[in-house]
């Protein structure tokens, strides 16, 4: 492996960067946020146009086809500006759902749909149980002559409400992973219903998904029945590496945030930046952060060039950025002190991201047990 990135790899991050701060101001993150849909789709057209939304896509099918590393890097970006609505849902979970899963037919169907920002889908995986292993799939879907029957619900599903497809896992069958089927179900197929989820990120809305005698067409079958349950594996190691890429971009800036607080806020007459306390925290905030960013490239890497190694190293960097992206945001509040609380200032935009991101698609716990037993210890 090469440790450094490639001149095109550096050029992506430096150019999202500045991309990211001339459109996707804080101003921007707290208007979104305070209504509406939670899409900014002004801002969605000019990422689509720059490619953004079919980065791993094949250029067959509209998209760029780099790799995850490039993806990462981008989403270390969309995290550091706290990027709100449906990126990770559509352009990771679903794409990626059907680049891995999909018959020719259903790739050559929606991935230049995805790709160019024309359609927005996500996946419904979670159920009550709240698990994420196969076990966790109890919806059922029937198959009669040549149509299935879904019913059931799903529970946080990230932007369901704007989406205009919905990747589902059921069961049809077997215990565990056998007999899990996913389907393409469009939101607007009858017996769909999409209801608001509370959520503590308010960059992302969080739906139920209510599925009442949903009647689909025998090829809405994401690639095989029964064989489902490989794909939303490798998705949802692909969403631990991208969700690890979202938090080291949000640490970076949380810290940012709390060295340029710290630069001019006073006390006692003296900045608080030249308080040895203050500094001990922003240099513990560092030490932590740099590390972790060989964990999230090393799985990025590995998810496209080592297949055996990926979902460990997947899990072992969403771990250790569960981590670090929420005790990097608690310590940059701290330093901000009582204001850092409040809702006139930014920073609780990237402390409510953290939360999310630290229990999301697995915290730290259930990765590093995974972690624990693909080692077989």
């Amino acid at each position: 492996m090469d440790f450094g990135l490639s001149q095109d790899q550096e050029l992506l991050q430096q150019s999202a960067a500045e991309f990211l701060v001339a459109e996707c101001p804080p101003t921007l993150v707290r208007e979104v946020a305070r209504g509406g849909d939670g899409y900014p789709r002004a801002l969605y057209r000019k990422m689509a146009e720059l490619g953004w939304m079919g980065l791993v896509v094949p250029e067959q099918h509209g998209g760029s086809g780099l790799g995850m590393l490039d993806l990462a890097l981008l989403c270390e970006q969309l995290g550091r500006a706290v990027v709100p609505g449906p990126f990770f849902s559509s352009a990771v979970l679903a794409t990626l759902a059907i680049l891995h899963g999909g018959a020719s037919a259903q790739r050559k169907r929606w991935l230049p749909r995805l790709a160019s920002g024309e359609a927005v889908g996500t996946l419904a995986l979670l159920e009550e149980s709240d698990r994420l292993d196969a076990a966790g799939v109890a919806m059922r879907a029937r198959k009669r002559g040549g149509t299935w029957t879904l019913s059931g619900s799903k529970l946080f599903v990230t932007d369901a409400h704007v989406a205009d497809l919905l990747v589902v896992a059921c069961r049809t069958g077997g215990r565990n992973e056998e007999g899990v089927t996913l389907f393409l179900v469009p939101r607007e197929t009858p017996g769909v219903t999409v209801l608001p989820l509370p959520s503590i990120d308010v960059t992302r809305r969080t739906t139920e998904v209510r599925f009442e005698h949903v009647e689909l067409p025998a090829d809405a079958v994401l690639g095989s029945p029964g064989r489902g349950w490989r794909t939303v594996a490798r998705v949802r190691d692909a969403a631990a590496v991208l969700l690890a890429a979202d938090s080291l971009g949000g640490a970076q800036r949380a810290l940012e945030l709390a060295v340029e607080y710290s630069k001019v806020r006073e006390q006692f007459g003296r900045v608080i930046g030249s308080f040895q306390a203050v500094k001990h925290l922003a240099a513990e905030m560092v030490s932590e952060i740099e590390p972790a960013r060989a964990l999230v490239w090393y799985a990025a890497y590995a998810a496209d060039a080592l297949p055996r190694e990926a979902p460990r190293a997947a899990s072992m960097a969403k771990a250790c950025l569960s981590d670090v992206y929420s005790r990097v945001a608690n310590r940059a509040v701290q330093i901000h002190g009582g204001i850092g609380f409040t809702w006139e200032h930014d920073l609780h935009f990237w402390f409510k991201r953290a939360k999310w991101n630290e229990l999301a698609f697995g915290d730290a716990t259930w990765h590093r047990e995974r972690v624990a037993t693909l080692a077989k210890l």
